[in-house]
């Protein structure tokens, strides 16, 4: 793309915006923050303190016409095979349709029959293992919806390998009364098997070994092997190969929202994805808010060479959205190889941080505002709470707004540079009426398609990631060594070796 006219274009239009600052463009357009916004079903989307004009939307618009976005978009929702590394679909979309294939709605059924015998007071607890796709979605979704959620069931989210965790997540849980949801796709994740196999021996020195099949249910692809662990077939959910891990919220990886949301609230998140889903595919681009968010990240990060961008939920319900959106665009966007398999000739993916508001104020907001590097900033916010203390959103919000106001306009002083803000650092808004399962929808749709969007103005696959799995082989020949069934790799290098044998030693 780079050696496109269009590409061309906004080199250009961006050289001619090196200097122009934020109150510039503002005081020059009295409507600007009214004009550069977007808004569909309750959901604004506010651009306008970006460094951008209307002639660089247009110009954005045309590059994404030249990347063929529409036809990708298309093939995607077709059901087409745009994992062209693993020739297959992504074909998540299918899943927030309110008529899904029909192999996907007896999935759902089977859900909603499993999760209201959990919610009936067979389970006080509820453990959810996977990691990844398989935790950050669910983890995230249900700590957002708490207010939406179940009282009397826990509901908690075992990823790491670390027997810390274990001890954490079921500090307090009773063996008798806890139910545990192994999820992964092929059943054979190194951290999931570990965690499942711990949780196993729990509910067995507690309950007999006898009863422990009751306290387990899966949610895979390979359903044979979940049997094997001990997982009765009633008690396994489907995954299907055209689900990706980070966009399977949707899916049966969800069975623990649902039991701690009920069906009815998690048919309100597919709602809001479905919304969303069908917006990014018909709106023009001028009004698409995943396209418009996609291509303002394309114009910050690739013409003014910005490397990072923070997502900054003001809500303490979206503590763990960062970390969410951290893995959907990092994993997805991480490539230096074009689709085709020629090396990307343009800068992909950001690194993508963030932690919730005020928090983040007292944490990194100096350098937001006063550092060298430049930061575009994503903040969300909502115009009610789920709660009643009313007095403390208003002092949330009041921050969120003082903060994209700081960033982008600044308070020179010239008495004193310690205390001058310079200004024109760019953030966007995004705002919505309340926190509720379709808003959360709507949020983790538009961030997907924003991903899409950028990935293909880069020429790049989204759903593949490849650059997860070297590091996890290595660590099974360590892994070896360090229980003495291996010996020594005698090619390995020395720094690697060392670290080993000092392992081996104070272990």
């Amino acid at each position: 793309m780079h050696d496109t006219v269009e590409w061309q274009a906004l080199g250009a239009h961006r050289e001619a915006l090196d200097g122009v600052h934020l109150r510039e463009l503002f005081g020059g357009d009295s409507n600007r923050g009214e004009r550069l916004v977007a808004e569909t079903d309750g959901l604004l989307l506010d651009y306008s303190k970006n460094r951008l004009t209307e002639e660089t939307m247009e110009l954005l618009a045309a590059l994404a016409d030249r990347a063929g976005l529409r036809h990708r978009v298309e093939a995607m929702f077709g059901g087409e095979p745009v994992n062209t590394t693993e020739n297959r679909p992504a074909w998540h979309v299918a899943l927030r349709q309110p008529n899904p294939p029909p192999e996907v709605r007896a999935e759902f059924d089977h859900m909603a029959e499993f999760a209201a015998e959990a919610r009936s007071g067979r389970w006080q607890s509820v453990v959810n293992i996977g990691i990844g796709g398989s935790d950050l979605g669910p983890a995230m979704a249900t700590a957002a919806l708490g207010a939406f959620a179940d009282t009397d069931l826990d509901v908690r989210f075992l990823s790491n390998i670390d027997g810390a965790h274990f001890r954490e997540v079921t500090q307090g849980l009773d063996p008798a009364r806890t139910l545990f949801i192994v999820v992964s796709k092929t059943f054979t994740t190194t951290e999931t098997l570990t965690n499942a196999t711990t949780a196993r021996a729990w509910v067995a020195d507690a309950v007999g070994a006898e009863a422990v099949g009751s306290h387990f249910a899966a949610v895979t692809a390979s359903p044979n092997k979940a049997q094997d662990f001990g997982i009765d077939a009633e008690s396994t959910f489907a995954m299907w190969d055209w689900v990706g891990g980070r966009y399977s919220l949707a899916s049966a990886a969800g069975l623990s929202l649902m039991i701690a949301v009920g069906p009815d609230a998690f048919d309100d998140v597919l709602a809001g994805m479905h919304h969303i889903d069908e917006h990014y595919r018909t709106a023009p681009w001028a009004e698409n808010l995943p396209a418009l968010l996609g291509l303002v990240g394309i114009w910050n990060r690739n013409f003014w060479g910005w490397p990072t961008y923070a997502v900054l939920p003001y809500s303490q319900e979206l503590a763990l959205f960062p970390a969410c959106i951290q893995q959907l665009d990092m994993e997805s966007s991480g490539k230096s190889v074009q689709a085709d398999g020629a090396p990307a000739v343009t800068a992909t993916g950001p690194v993508v941080w963030g932690q919730p508001g005020t928090n983040g104020q007292h944490a990194f907001h100096q350098l937001l505002h006063q550092g060298t590097d430049i930061v575009p900033v994503e903040f969300i916010g909502f115009c009610r709470p789920n709660y009643s203390h009313i007095e403390h959103h208003d002092q949330l919000m009041a921050n969120l707004l003082a903060q994209a106001e700081a960033l982008a306009f600044g308070a020179p002083d010239a008495g004193d540079p310690h205390r001058s803000f310079p200004g024109n650092r760019p953030s966007t808004v995004l705002l919505a009426d309340q926190l509720t399962p379709r808003t959360l929808g709507q949020l983790v749709a538009l961030y997907e398609h924003k991903v899409f969007t950028q990935a293909t103005v880069w020429g790049i696959n989204p759903f593949d990631q490849w650059g997860v799995e070297l590091g996890k082989t290595l660590a099974t020949d360590i892994a070896a060594e360090l229980a003495r069934t291996a010996d020594p790799n005698p090619a390995r290098d020395s720094s690697t070796q060392s670290l080993i044998n000092r392992f081996l030693a104070h272990r």
